[in-house]
């Protein structure tokens, strides 16, 4: 077999609708489009989610909730997540980042307590939970909010 032997399957490729190209096509006259009205004008048709006037769907059906423009978003670290550092480190966003836990520095930082942590670590993080900082400082370590 040659790639000059390959064949699409039978019925694959059609030819393009050819559209006002004179009365013998078949497609002249009005380009299949009928006599005048709306879709037979240049720009004609409605747009999307039009009903014909009447209410359309995603006007009738009721609304609920309300999005706070606001919201601040915190990217969530666990309190077990921070072992892989060694002893006495310094954990800032940066560090955090080279770790891969958090995936860019415009990220705020949230601290919870979930899991046990074994090592004496310095936190320097946007915000750190009550339990956290617990566990933070009964291993000997600091807590800073920046």
């Amino acid at each position: 077999m040659n790639l000059s032997e390959l064949k699409s399957p039978a019925g694959s490729n059609k030819n393009k609708k050819r559209v006002g190209r004179g009365i013998g096509s078949g497609h002249g006259k009005t380009s299949t489009r009928g006599h005048k009205g709306q879709k037979a004008r240049s720009g004609g048709g409605t747009r999307p989610g039009f009903e014909g006037g009447q209410m359309p769907l995603q006007r009738r059906i009721p609304k609920r909730g309300f999005n706070n423009i606001f919201r601040k978003e915190y990217v969530i670290i666990n309190v077990k997540d921070l072992n892989r550092f060694e002893d006495g480190t310094e954990v800032t966003p940066e560090v955090l980042l080279q770790a891969g836990l958090i995936k860019s520095l415009k990220e705020k930082v949230k601290i919870l307590g979930d899991g046990e942590l074994d090592k004496k670590l310095v936190l320097k993080v946007n915000k750190v939970s009550q339990q956290a900082q617990e566990k933070v400082t009964a291993k000997g370590g600091k807590v800073e909010v920046i």
